[in-house]
């Protein structure tokens, strides 16, 4: 027994230790109370986690534990509904989308989220200081272009020809954005922002792989063996994986009911692998779509097998009972750490790959009219 208890006091230490909160997120916005709530959704080395708290007089607190940096969105909801917030609000929500790290973070504004100051994060201000270099972030972007539009006179927004010059502005932005970020990586191998750079570019600006790998082979060997930098490395050398031809990488994963579902399993139809989750707007406006591709051609030997980067088993479930999707949905509830999504490279949702019979990759993110010219030529 007393040998027993001396393990358990030397283990108390740690034990301590591990429950100690490594960052925490203070603030005062205003004087808002209930219902306003504040809602932070944040992952850190492949590790996510979602958490809230209600306003008291404006004040608010966030602690918790990370691995490395975290990159997070922030939420503001005066009526306390946080999806409302972020999708209901034609990107005016009171949404940020910012970095910290193991650090005590505080946030004062008077009116807003968006507008609010941020003291305590080095990495904060080493984000603010990259954006200062490569231009503000897409999602700042298009919230811009959104205050405008909502600030467009009746006559403006019937315009086309007003909208199409603000398209053309947010594209010349991004077109900015994107050639110097490639120049911001060059010139900062150290920095964990140009591992984010890299991955930005890959993954939302479709930079080709000889072109990003030379860099990504430049920077530090700290962030090369990171997290994100292996799922970088991993999408970077993913196009020849996944290149039109080669055999799709083999995967098993639950279904709906805990069954164990594999791709092999549906070797002899064509099989569309549509990556998906509850949470994408664009991938659930696809779903009227492939819901009349599938009554079209599943008797003529084809088949759909979703695959949900979801991380909540309820919401996934809801988005497929309300969307009325019938075909064969797998999932490893892992949200974007999903083993199959990285085995494919894929950068973002909707996304997906079309199997021959034979196994091999004939197809890739085809969506809307390209889908169903392609099913056409094929079936029909």
């Amino acid at each position: 027994m007393k040998i027993k208890l001396l393990l358990l006091a030397a283990l108390a230490p740690a034990i301590a230790a591990a429950q100690t909160p490594n960052f925490t997120i203070s603030g005062k916005i205003g004087n808002l109370n209930k219902p306003a709530k504040i809602y932070l959704d944040y992952s850190a080395e492949g590790s996510g986690r979602t958490d809230s708290a209600e306003l008291v007089n404006g004040t608010f607190k966030f602690s918790g534990n990370i691995s490395g940096i975290a990159s997070s969105r922030i939420t503001l909801s005066r009526e306390g509904i946080r999806d409302k917030e972020i999708y209901g609000t034609k990107g005016l929500g009171d949404v940020i989308y910012v970095y910290f790290g193991k650090e005590n973070i505080t946030i004062t504004s008077a009116d807003s989220l968006y507008n609010a100051k941020w003291t305590g994060s080095k990495v904060y201000n080493e984000m603010k200081a990259f954006e200062a270099q490569v231009g503000p972030t897409v999602m700042t972007v298009h919230h811009n272009a959104n205050v405008t539009i909502n600030r467009a006179t009746p006559e403006q927004q019937k315009d086309t020809l007003y909208f199409k010059a603000l398209d053309k502005q947010v594209q010349a932005f991004r077109k900015s954005r994107g050639e110097k970020m490639l120049g911001f990586a060059k010139a900062n191998p150290n920095s964990y922002f140009a591992l984010q750079a890299l991955s930005e570019l890959v993954g939302g600006y479709s930079t080709k792989p000889e072109v990003a790998l030379p860099l990504f082979n430049k920077l530090s060997e700290t962030l090369r063996l990171s997290y994100g930098g292996q799922t970088l490395y991993k999408l970077l050398n993913a196009h020849t994986v996944t290149a039109l031809g080669a055999s799709a990488p083999n995967f098993t994963q639950n279904d709906v009911n805990g069954k164990a579902v594999s791709l092999s399993d549906y070797k002899g139809k064509y099989v569309l692998v549509e990556f998906w989750a509850s949470w994408c707007s664009p991938c659930r406006a696809e779903s009227p779509n492939l819901l009349k591709q599938y009554a079209a051609f599943k008797d003529k030997g084809f088949e759909i097998l979703g695959v949900s980067v979801d991380s909540d088993k309820a919401k996934w479930l809801e988005a497929i009972k309300k969307d009325g999707l019938t075909w064969p949905q797998i999932s490893d509830l892992k949200g974007w750490d999903n083993e199959a999504r990285k085995v494919y490279g894929i950068s973002g949702v909707p996304a997906n790959f079309l199997v021959s019979p034979e196994g091999k990759i004939i197809g890739s993110h085809l969506i809307g009219e390209a889908l169903n010219k392609k099913l056409a030529e094929l079936l029909n």
